[in-house]
């Protein structure tokens, strides 16, 4: 009996699912890329949800019935959380850096 688990297709899943711009990047996320190449997409990722965080308060300030408080508040969650992921992230690459530089050769 062959018990093998055929791997798992995100962007399938998240095209049956109705969302066909988060299956895009999926696709796109799965393509080799280098160092610079993917921090610069996690920031720009970042960067993205801090505006739209904004972008929804100034629509609840001016009493958008479309945007709700609890949608903002999420958002803002979403952007935090994200900006702090990142933060460690580069604390994380400046102590590395620092370890590889101080060692003996």
């Amino acid at each position: 009996m062959d018990m093998r688990l055929s791997p798992f297709d995100f962007a399938q899943a998240a095209t049956r699912a109705g969302m066909p711009q988060v299956a895009q990047r999926v696709k796109e996320s799965m393509r080799p890329a280098g160092l610079q190449q993917s921090f610069s997409e996690a920031l720009r990722s970042v960067s993205e949800a801090q505006n739209q965080a904004v972008q929804m308060q100034r629509e609840l300030q001016l009493e958008n019935p479309r945007v709700s408080l609890e949608q903002t508040m999420v958002a803002m969650q979403k952007a935090q959380i994200g900006f702090q992921a990142a933060l460690t992230v580069r604390n994380r690459m400046v102590q590395a850096y620092s370890d590889i530089m101080n060692m003996q050769v």
